[in-house]
């Protein structure tokens, strides 16, 4: 696998995925926007997704900080498992709070897509290179 993994790859249909297929990459966006070999980012979108079922805001929100730690863990994520906890949780929580769990009315919430990328960035542990990677495949869907 190159370093740019799609969401294809994921197995995330973005088109006819819905509201579900969005949040997905956009996890697998913010595990792979960070500095970490590619194969352990997918690594743990596998275990956070498919092994424990934590394929949405609502689901991953119920997860405890420890349940998630493990999960960082078990993908190979355990030098920024602490961290990257707290700021999925906090995500997931934001998503809920403020845009009724969906990445589609964040993107509804937003005049444009330089106003979406902005509204990301807003989130804690979300910088230009998780952005770019969400928006690369995303933005088509959204915009």
């Amino acid at each position: 696998m190159g370093k740019n993994v799609t969401a294809k790859e994921l197995g995330i249909d973005l088109v006819q995925g819905g509201e579900n297929a969005l949040f997905q990459w956009l996890l697998a966006s913010f595990l792979m926007g960070k500095r970490i070999r590619a194969e352990a980012a997918v690594q743990t979108y596998h275990v956070i997704v498919d092994r424990h079922g934590r394929d949405t805001p609502g689901k991953l929100a119920a997860c405890t900080h420890r349940e998630l730690v493990r999960m960082l863990g078990e993908g190979g994520y355990a030098r920024y498992d602490e961290s990257t906890a707290v700021r999925l949780l906090a995500l997931a929580a934001k998503l809920m709070d403020e845009y009724d769990g969906t990445v589609s009315a964040m993107a509804e919430a937003s005049a444009d897509r330089r106003e979406f990328e902005k509204r990301l960035q807003d989130f804690n542990g979300i910088g230009p290179k998780t952005a770019e990677i969400f928006l690369g495949e995303a933005g088509e869907v959204l915009f």
